[in-house]
């Protein structure tokens, strides 16, 4: 989950309880089995998130649960990586042939991940604009590539972007 404004709460059945403001990212890998619920945190608030699925590597593992804060200053002029398979740079982890990068641009800031060969990529504008490998995208629009070895993001106007890179 990736929260955007107000605040989402989580509750399952191994005992987490927890706020989600905007800024965090939290993964959770239902394994075996886990009951939860997400609901507004927010009372008189409007919360806005995204819920991201992927598709694990591994499957008959214990449930699990991890939430981290990733700040704007961190995800500011380029492309932090916030979940990973091994939990490189202080990603999260996740049990998925995945990375998932997040940005904030703004006028001259530029930002660009490679893509291996073979792999695949998707980019999802939180909201503003940027141009992703020179094709202008708005707020809700996503990009899904398949040849390409880099994305690069340039012409942005106060835009939050996710890029995944992803298994073939």
């Amino acid at each position: 989950s990736y929260v955007l404004e107000g605040n989402l709460a989580h509750k399952d059945s191994m005992g987490h309880i927890e706020g989600l403001p905007p800024g965090d990212v939290q993964r959770r890998s239902a394994g075996t089995g886990v009951q939860h619920s997400e609901f507004n945190h927010a009372e008189g608030e409007e919360t806005h998130f995204l819920q991201i699925w992927i598709e694990p590597s591994k499957t008959g593992i214990a449930p699990s649960y991890a939430q981290k804060t990733f700040s704007d200053a961190e995800k500011r002029g380029k492309l932090r990586l916030v979940v990973s398979p091994d939990g490189a740079d202080g990603s999260l982890s996740m049990t998925a042939d995945a990375r998932m990068y997040a940005g904030l641009l703004d006028g001259a800031e530029t930002a660009e991940v490679a893509i291996a060969p073979g792999r695949k990529s998707y980019v999802y504008v939180v909201k503003g604009e940027v141009a992703v490998n020179g094709t202008p995208l708005h707020t809700g629009d996503a990009a899904y590539m398949d040849q390409e070895t880099a994305v690069k993001l340039d012409q942005a106007k106060n835009t939050e972007v996710l890029v995944f890179d992803l298994a073939a």
